[in-house]
């Protein structure tokens, strides 16, 4: 049987945690930026985590599960 592929979107969005979460970056960032707040943002600049619903698939992309 031939290695699983990792999903080269996915590699590129995700990075693990030491604990096993998965950090992504926020939308909204890269353009446009003039009519945004300052604090709208520095809030968007901050790494979040993906919802516990959503891990699963994305574990699977990264072919981890």
């Amino acid at each position: 049987m031939p290695k699983m592929k990792t999903k080269s979107s996915a590699k590129k969005r995700f990075k693990l945690t030491g604990s096993g979460k998965i950090k992504r970056k926020h939308a909204f960032k890269s353009h446009i930026l003039t009519k945004k707040s300052k604090k709208r943002k520095l809030k968007l600049t901050h790494d979040g985590l993906v919802h516990k619903s959503d891990t699963a698939n994305i574990l699977q992309q990264l072919t981890l599960k």
